[in-house]
Parts: structure tokens; sequence; C-alpha cells
């Protein structure tokens, strides 16, 4: 056990009569959100997109699926085509 005399020579400020219980758990864990929040903050400039600019990604999107489903060829099967070999068109 730390005597007051021994406290007062070795820890400056400390006074073992008025000194609060701490939980380092609850310290680690406060710094560690800390450190999410100001990650989630770098993270949100840097990945983030505003609803207009998501809006106008989603239908330039569909533009183009709708331009590449337009160029899309169909293949006729007519009866003389042997559809089990690809190499075999006639």
């Amino acid at each position: 056990m730390i005597s007051a005399a021994h406290s007062i020579l070795f820890f400056p400020g400390f006074d073992p009569m008025t000194s609060d219980i701490v939980n380092l758990n609850k310290i680690r864990k406060a710094r560690d959100r800390a450190g999410g929040k100001k990650r989630a903050e770098e993270n949100r400039v840097r990945f983030g997109r505003t609803k207009a600019e998501k809006e106008t990604a989603a239908r330039n999107e569909e533009a183009r699926l709708r331009e590449l489903d337009g160029a899309q060829l169909v293949r006729r099967l007519d009866e003389n085509h042997d559809d089990s070999n690809p190499g075999n068109v006639s």
C-alpha cells in the first residue's frame, strides 16, 4: 500500500484522500470511440456523395443499361441451327 508521504514524493499532484477511482476500460473505450468518430468524419469527406450526386449516378447507370440493352443482338433460333455446338453456325 502506498502511504500518503510516499505518494507525495513520487506522484506530485496525487492526493490519495481525494482521488477518484478510474475505470481504465471506460477511458480506453472513450478514446477508441473518439478515434472512430474522427475516422468516420474522414471517410465521409473522402467517400461521401451528396444526394444529387447519387441520383445523377443512378440516372446515368440506367441510361447506360438501356443503351446497352438496345444494342444487344438477338439470335434467332431456327430449325437448321444446332445450339449444342456454338462453333457450328448455319
